[in-house]
């Protein structure tokens, strides 16, 4: 019997919020019936451009129910901007705790309300299209969203990424890569490609010449990998201030989703390591 918090019992018994918004402002859809975990989210802004009410539906375990209740419970007020900053962590906090064998229902929370809030800006309704191969054929978990449940959550053991993404607690097949992944993790941790005064983090400011050369470990730590995957490659062009100028390689050169790669992929991995305030272009 899992050691459940009052909250999480209380929100499990009593959902609040569930249904459908049929006007949504924005809509996320995650998981899926076959992996026995699914999640739509609607949210609908009011005058004010605030989160004025929230709805849930939801297949899944007492965790799914309750990390579903406290999501539209807690972004109910925020701006789209405040909401798109709650963490999984946060989801778990408000309710008091989750035993860390279900903590894989707040990080599917928190998808939705990603993809919803995606949705609401008429972005693509899914990341997965670009988030790495699969590596867990199970339940369709990707080396992206492994590597970032390992980054966001400081996952030390095979075990916890069960727990956190469901990946390797089926056939347990994909156990090695999985150990791979997470010692490339570890090892990118114990030796950070970017100091501790990175803009963005310390508030310090970067002279042009730090910021081309965190934006280079970067591209070829975390972005050229994941492009040459599938033929694909990028190159830097030019640092103008805030711009970063690029060119698209090899397959990603021609690819319709282009765009997508540019600002989800590319755009967002530099915003998340070098400074909040980049735009990456591609040269015309």
């Amino acid at each position: 019997m899992w050691d459940y918090s009052e909250k999480v019992m209380d929100h499990f018994r009593h959902p609040r919020n569930v249904g459908v918004i049929e006007d949504a402002s924005g809509i996320g859809e995650v998981g899926s019936l076959a992996c026995g975990d699914a999640l739509k989210l609607t949210f609908k802004l009011g005058e004010d451009d605030r989160i004025a009410d929230a709805k849930f539906q939801t297949f899944g375990c007492a965790s799914a129910i309750a990390s579903s209740s406290a999501l539209t419970e807690m972004i109910k007020g925020m701006t789209v901007d405040e909401a798109e900053r709650v963490t999984n962590q946060d989801i778990a906090e408000f309710l008091g705790g989750l035993p860390e064998q279900k903590m894989h229902c707040s990080v599917m929370g928190r998808e939705a309300l990603e993809q919803a809030i995606a949705n609401y800006r008429g972005e693509s309704p899914s990341k997965k299209m670009l988030a790495g191969e699969v590596v867990c054929n199970c339940f369709g978990i990707t080396e992206d969203e492994v590597r970032r449940a390992i980054r966001e959550n400081a996952l030390t053991s095979i075990e916890q990424i069960t727990h956190y993404t469901k990946a390797g607690g089926g056939c347990r097949q994909c156990h090695p890569q999985l150990a791979a992944i997470l010692e490339n993790e570890q090892a990118n941790a114990a030796t950070p490609a970017l100091p501790a005064d990175a803009a963005g983090r310390s508030g310090g400011r970067l002279t042009n010449l730090q910021k081309i050369r965190r934006i280079e470990e970067v591209m070829e730590r975390d972005i050229r990998p994941q492009l040459r995957k599938d033929g694909g490659d990028i190159e830097l062009i030019d640092v103008d201030g805030n711009r970063v100028l690029v060119a698209l390689r090899g397959m990603c050169a021609n690819c319709q989703v282009s765009q997508f790669t540019l600002k989800d992929v590319v755009e967002a991995r530099l915003r998340e390591y070098v400074t909040a305030e980049l735009v990456v272009e591609e040269q015309s």
